[in-house]
């Protein structure tokens, strides 16, 4: 998309002539923090959207980009730049002014992140779309963002990323107050929550979204919606997003109504709730579930024993057992809704007899290979951690390997546990897509060197470099297709299915805003009088 027609500002709508109203939804987690920019979470982006909002948003039908706090752009130099108009008379929570200064240094912000402090904790949504931070400024695909006018504003690159637009809409790239950055000591991260570090704006966000944070404790967040926002305020007045960390949990508590509706429904639960006459609303399936492995452990760096490791898990069956009709099993980490997806991937398919040949044949010796997998949680990609970690633990010892579990609590990191160098051979996680582009797919993933996944693969790295900078079109799609080819001869992980994950509401939700990215934002709910 080269430009965008400017958008009026739609008019807001008067609290005066309706009842203002309280919604409680239930969540599977706390937040790890409210500083969009450094969590990716889906519980945190799910609270975060409701506070801030970023230049463009995504369309809710096509998913194309959409103004949001900018009304309009173009591409300038080749796709080595784009103007900006910004929306006028908007303020942030704390009354502060909206304009191009305050977006250029969020982008800055960003770019000047202090990296080498804070490694646990970094703006990854920006890493994985500009490379790097100004602390390798000649690697990095970011130059500049320069304040043209009060409401214009350019931001520059030093290399083509044909998929920039698209990764606006992500949660992370919210605008905050710079007043507020500044007085939270947003780089500073020296507070603690659970086993979150985070900085003192992450407890106290400020945006210019249709709510603002009014307290955060016990398993609570409270929102109030904004009496300055410069759009739809909506029917709710209050939000309040409460955690239960078992399905069951947040089952009951719509059941008796406790909540107004809950995310992330796992199958044992689908079928009641529809007998008992609530709605049950299914996403399109954008997230991918895999199972990742560390490289760094001898034993995972003989292809070998990840080839057995590949075709030893029968996912039609893992499928069947633990995810919502509807869900597949797959040897890719592209989805088929994306180009990029490639028909022709190898799959060797489910066969433990081979599995256990190419372990004799390997040079594995029954070293224990720790699996990690994560307790008290419910992902869009993992509806039921402890169960698949069984039946993929029973299915790995079969052919002979020496697995020792390792739960470990969500809210204890698990996500830094099992991104982070270590002793973990195996785990359990997952990527649910943030934006219509198959770089959100593999980028993130295998983009980058990961340690995650143990040593980089020097040559799937050039190759996903060089595809963000094609041009919409064959070319692209074909680079795409080749790199899924790559992956799953090479097997940094094993994708296992493309789930859907589904949500359940109350008789008293009119309508939900959908989303397949989980830009759900709750002033677009309409509830039954």
């Amino acid at each position: 998309m080269s430009a965008c027609t400017n958008e009026p500002a739609p008019p807001p709508t008067t609290t005066s002539t309706m009842q203002l109203k309280t919604f409680s939804f239930g969540t599977a987690a706390d937040p790890a923090g409210l500083d969009p920019a450094l969590v990716s979470d889906v519980d945190s982006n799910r609270v975060s959207r409701q506070i801030f909002e970023g230049l463009v948003t995504a369309d809710p039908t096509t998913g194309e980009p959409a103004p949001a706090l900018a009304t309009s752009w173009n591409s300038i130099n080749n796709g080595l730049g784009y103007e900006f108009t910004l929306r006028e008379k908007v303020k942030f929570q704390d009354g502060q002014p909206f304009n191009a200064a305050a977006v250029c240094m969020n982008f800055n912000r960003w770019f000047n992140y202090p990296v080498q402090k804070n490694p646990a904790a970094i703006p990854s949504a920006f890493k994985d779309l500009f490379r790097t931070f100004a602390n390798d400024a000649k690697n990095s695909v970011y130059k500049s963002c320069t304040v043209d006018s009060e409401y214009k504003l350019t931001v520059s690159l030093n290399l083509v990323r044909t998929g920039f637009l698209d990764a606006l809409t992500q949660a992370a790239f919210g605008i905050a107050s710079p007043a507020a950055l500044k007085s939270g000591t947003a780089d500073v991260l020296d507070q603690r929550r659970d086993s979150y570090q985070l900085s003192k704006f992450a407890l106290h966000p400020v945006g210019t979204g249709p709510y603002q944070l009014t307290s955060w404790q016990d398993g609570v967040v409270t929102l109030q919606q904004n009496p300055d926002y410069w759009g739809d305020k909506g029917q709710i007045n209050t939000i309040k997003f409460i955690t239960y960390q078992q399905s069951q949990a947040r089952s009951q508590a719509l059941l008796t109504g406790k909540i107004d509706g809950y995310d992330f429904v796992t199958p044992d639960n689908f079928d009641a709730l529809v007998k008992r006459g609530l709605q049950v609303q299914q996403r399109d399936p954008f997230s991918v579930f895999y199972l990742g492995l560390n490289q760094q452990i001898p034993a995972l760096a003989d292809i070998k024993v990840r080839q057995a490791i590949s075709i030893a898990i029968d996912k039609d069956a893992l499928v069947k057992k633990f995810f919502i009709d509807g869900s597949t099993s797959t040897n890719q980490f592209i989805p088929p809704k994306l180009s990029g997806f490639n028909n022709q991937v190898p799959g060797a398919g489910y066969d433990r007899e081979k599995a256990r040949k190419l372990i004799k044949e390997s040079s594995y010796r029954g070293a224990p290979l720790k699996f990690y997998y994560p307790l008290n949680v419910t992902r869009p990609y993992l509806p039921t951690p402890e169960k698949i970690y069984a039946e993929i633990a029973a299915e790995l010892t079969a052919i002979g390997l020496n697995i020792k579990p390792v739960p470990v609590d969500w809210s204890d990191n698990y996500l830094e546990k099992v991104s982070s160098s270590g002793d973990h051979a195996l785990h359990l996680l997952g990527l649910n897509g943030s934006y219509s582009d198959p770089d959100n797919f593999v980028g993130p993933l295998f983009g980058a060197p990961n340690a995650e996944f143990g040593p980089a693969d020097s040559q799937l790295i050039s190759k996903i470099e060089r595809a963000k900078t094609l041009p919409d079109g064959a070319e692209r799609s074909q680079a795409y297709q080749s790199i899924n080819a790559d992956i799953a001869s090479t097997i940094p992980a094993i994708p296992i299915a493309f789930p859907i994950s589904a949500l359940a509401l109350s008789s008293r939700v009119s309508s939900y805003p959908v989303s397949p990215v989980l830009n759900e934002v709750f002033n677009k709910i309409t509830l039954n009088s």
